[in-house]
C-alpha cells in the first residue's frame, strides 16, 4: 500500500492477495484476478460446477487441489440424491477431484482438518467457505461456474477489497464463546452495506483463541456480507497442523508493523456475554439476558459453524450426569467423522445419548431444512448460521441462532438461559487427532484423473442452459416485486427441493415457491409471449447462499434483468455469469412506483451495458420514467453482452 511517495507495510490481505495477483492492482474497488490454489464443492452445488467444467472441455483439474464433498444431501428419498452422488463420485475420479464420500463429514470442517493451508486461497461452491480463513486462508465463496473456472486453472474475478481490522483484546469468559464473538460483531455492522470489505483479525486477545473457534468466527463472517475473513497464522496454527499430522503444511503469518487498515473494530473479549441472533436474521442479535425465561421446544447443535470437536466435547461435558429437559427435543450432528472418533474414544458419545440427546449424521442436515424441521410455531435455539424465515423446513418457527453453551443451558432448563449459570470444564486443544482418510478417494489420482472413467449421469442429471446474447432493447415486465434482504432460499428453495439441483427445468418450477407460487406460471407466459422478465427487489438482494440456481433458473425463466435497491455480492457475479443484467435503483424512492405485472421498457438496454451503465427505464403502465445504473468492469460487459459467462466462452469472447 502507498502512502503518497511512501510505501506502508502490508496487512495479511494484502500479503495473501499480492502473491496470487494474476491482473489488476489492490486499490479498493478495482477488479482484479487471483490465482486460485485450492477448490472445494459439495452436493447441492458441486452437480452444476462439474457440469460446467465438462463442458470447457478440458482433460484434468488444474487447480492445486479440488475436493467434491457430499454433505448436504445426504438422506436419499428417491432415486435422484444418490444419483447424484453416483455422479460426482464418477466426475471426480475421471478429472482428478477428491472425493468426499457421503457419511466423512461437513466440507468446511473437513477442509479446516485436512487440507487448509495458510497462506493459501480457497474458492468453494459455498457461501461460507470463509471458515478456511480461520486457518489464515483467503477462503472465498462464489457460484459453481466460477468455481469451475478455477478448477480448470482460470483466474477469479473480484472487488479489491478494503480491509477493516478487527482487533480482539483480552479474553473470553467462561459460557462465553466464538459465536459470540462472531454475534457481537452482526450487532455492530448488521447484514447488509458491507459489500466489497475484508475483516482481519489481529490484536493480543486473537493468541486466546484455538483454530476451531476461529473459524467459527469466519464462518458466520458470510452472514456480514463481507468477502471473507481471516486469522493471522501463528503457533496456535501450527499446533493445530501438527496434532492434524500437517505441520508442514504451516507457514507464519502476520501483518507489517505499519500495516494500514480502512477500519479499525475494537472488541475485549472479557466484556461479552451470551448473545442470539433472534427470527429472522442473523443480524437481528441481543443478549440472552435479554430472552431470559423464554421457553424453547428444540435445540440443534452441530453444522459448519458449531461441530468442531472442541464445541460437543464441551457439549457433552456440559450435559454429563444429567438429563435434558423432557419438553425438548435435542439433536447433535458432528462436522465429521474425526470428530465423532475422537467423541467415541473418550466416552463422549455415551454422555451425549445418555442425557437424552438424538445422533445425528455428520451432515448439513438440519441447517438447510433437510430434517429435523421444528414443530409448529416453536422456538428452535441452533448453533447454525442463518435463521431466515422458513429455512428450518417449517414457515411459522421461530429459530434462534446460539453459542452450543447457549444450547445446552436451553437443553436442561427448557428456556432461554445464561449459560454462565452452568459448570465449565475448559476444553484444551488435543496433541494429536485421529487420522483416517479412507472416506477421501481418489486421493492418488488427484490433478491427474482417470481418462476412461465412465461417468454416471442418472435420469436426474440435465444440461447447463446457456444464455442468449443481450437484446438491444428490453421490452418487459415486473414478474415480481419483492421487499428487502431477500436470500437465495427465497429464490430458490433448499431442503427437499435441492434434490433437483442437477435438473434446472424441474428445479425452476419452484423459484420464489414460498414467496409467490404464482410466480414460475406468470413467468413462463411472459417468456413464452416473447417478453422479457424483471425483478424488482429492496435493499440487500441476494443474501445467504452461494446457490447459482438463484440466478440460473430464473435466467431459464426468461429474467434479463434485476432492478434493486442494492445486489450482494455472491449474488451479482452469479447475475452476470447467466446474462441478468444487475441493475440498481439511482433513486431508491423510485422503488416504490412499481408494481407486479408493469410494463417496463428500455430502449438502448445494449447499448447502457456496452457504455457506462446508465439507463432509463419507462414504466408504460404508470407513465413514469426512473433512471438504473450498473457498474461493470469490461469483462462483464463481456460476460452481459454474450448472454453468461458459458455463452462467452463459447464464442470464443473470453478464455
Amino acid at each position: 500500500m502507498m502512502k503518497g511517495n511512501e510505501r506502508m507495510g502490508q496487512n495479511i490481505v494484502e500479503k495473501i492477495l499480492s502473491a496470487h495477483l494474476i491482473s489488476g492492482e489492490l486499490t479498493p474497488g478495482r477488479e482484479i484476478a487471483i490465482r486460485i490454489d485450492q477448490t472445494l464443492t459439495q452436493d447441492a452445488t458441486g452437480t452444476m460446477a462439474y457440469l460446467q467444467f465438462e463442458s470447457m472441455g478440458l482433460d484434468r483439474v488444474k487447480a492445486d487441489l479440488a475436493v467434491s464433498y457430499v454433505d448436504h444431501n445426504t438422506i436419499q428419498v428417491g432415486f435422484e440424491n444418490a444419483d447424484d452422488h453416483a455422479y460426482l463420485k464418477s466426475v471426480a475420479q475421471r478429472y482428478g477431484v477428491v472425493f468426499s464420500r457421503p457419511g466423512n463429514g461437513i466440507c468446511h470442517q473437513l477442509n479446516l482438518e485436512r487440507f487448509g493451508k495458510p497462506g493459501g486461497t480457497l474458492l468453494g461452491s459455498d457461501s461460507h467457505t470463509p471458515t478456511g480463513g480461520g486457518i489464515g486462508m483467503i477462503a472465498i465463496g462464489a457460484g459453481g461456474i466460477d468455481v469451475a473456472v478455477a478448477m480448470g486453472g482460470g483466474p477469479f474475478y473480484l472487488s479489491a477489497p478494503k480491509v477493516t481490522l478487527v482487533r480482539l483484546t483480552g479474553r473470553l469468559s467462561p459460557g462465553v464463546s466464538a459465536k459470540d464473538v462472531i454475534l457481537k460483531i452482526l450487532s455492530v455492522y448488521g447484514t447488509n452495506g458491507n459489500v466489497g470489505r475484508i475483516l482481519e483479525y489481529g490484536g493480543p486477545g486473537v493468541a486466546t483463541l484455538g483454530v476451531p473457534a476461529r473459524a467459527t468466527i469466519t464462518n458466520m463472517g458470510a452472514e456480514l456480507g463481507v468477502t471473507t475473513s481471516v486469522f493471522p497464522s501463528d503457533e496456535v496454527t501450527r499446533a493445530f497442523l501438527k496434532a492434524q499430522g500437517r505441520e508442514a503444511d504451516w507457514t507464519e503469518l502476520a501483518p507489517d508493523p505499519d500495516a494500514a487498515y480502512d477500519q479499525v473494530l475494537e472488541i475485549d473479549l472479557g466484556t461479552l456475554e451470551p448473545m442470539a441472533a433472534c427470527p429472522h436474521s442473523p443480524g437481528n442479535v441481543k443478549t440472552i439476558a435479554a430472552l431470559q425465561g423464554m421457553r424453547v421446544n428444540q435445540v440443534l447443535i452441530g453444522s459448519c459453524t458449531n461441530s468442531s470437536y472442541r464445541d460437543l466435547k464441551t457439549v457433552a461435558l456440559m450435559l454429563r450426569g444429567r438429563k435434558i429437559s423432557p419438553d425438548v427435543e435435542v439433536g447433535v450432528a458432528p462436522g465429521s467423522r474425526q470428530v465423532v472418533d475422537m467423541l467415541a474414544r473418550e466416552g463422549l458419545l455415551a454422555d451425549l445419548v445418555s442425557a437424552g440427546v438424538r445422533i445425528l449424521e455428520n451432515a448439513c442436515g438440519f441447517c438447510i431444512g433437510n430434517h429435523m424441521s421444528p414443530g409448529s410455531g416453536a422456538v428452535s435455539f441452533r448453533t447454525s448460521n442463518r435463521n431466515f424465515e422458513g429455512r428450518s423446513g417449517t414457515q411459522s418457527a421461530q429459530v434462534y441462532l446460539v453459542s452450543p453453551e447457549t444450547a445446552v443451558a436451553a437443553a436442561l432448563t427448557g428456556y432461554a438461559t445464561d449459560p454462565r449459570t452452568l459448570a465449565f470444564t475448559a476444553v484444551a486443544e488435543p496433541a494429536a487427532f485421529p487420522i483416517d482418510d479412507s472416506m477421501f478417494l481418489f486421493r492418488e489420482t488427484a490433478g491427474r484423473g482417470v481418462p476412461g472413467t465412465e461417468i454416471v449421469r442418472g435420469p436426474n442429471i440435465g444440461q447447463v442452459p446457456q444464455g442468449r446474447p443481450l437484446d438491444r432493447d428490453l421490452d418487459g415486465v415486473v414478474a415480481i416485486k419483492v421487499g428487502d434482504r431477500i436470500t437465495t432460499d427465497h429464490i430458490m428453495p433448499a431442503g427437499a427441493r435441492l434434490k433437483y439441483r442437477s435438473n434446472v427445468p424441474q428445479y425452476a418450477h419452484f423459484v420464489f415457491e414460498h414467496v409467490d407460487s404464482g410466480f414460475y406460471g406468470r413467468a413462463v407466459a411472459d417468456r413464452d409471449a416473447g417478453l422479457a422478465n424483471v425483478i424488482v427487489a429492496g435493499l440487500s438482494y441476494g443474501q445467504g447462499s452461494s446457490r447459482e440456481h438463484a440466478a440460473m433458473c430464473p435466467m431459464y425463466l426468461g429474467v434479463r434483468a434485476v432492478i434493486a435497491k442494492s445486489i450482494e455480492r455472491i449474488h451479482r457475479a452469479n447475475l452476470i455469469n447467466f446474462g441478468i443484467v444487475p441493475f440498481v435503483f439511482d433513486n431508491p424512492a423510485d422503488y416504490d412506483g412499481i408494481g407486479t405485472g408493469d410494463h417496463l421498457v428500455i430502449d438502448g438496454l445494449r447499448a447502457a451495458v456496452e457504455g457506462d451503465g446508465h439507463a432509463l427505464v419507462r414504466n408504460t403502465t404508470r407513465g413514469t420514467a426512473f433512471p438504473v445504473s450498473v457498474a461493470l468492469s469490461e469483462r462483464q460487459r463481456i460476460l452481459l453482452l454474450n448472454g453468461g459467462l458459458l455463452a462467452a466462452v463459447a464464442a470464443g469472447a473470453v478464455s
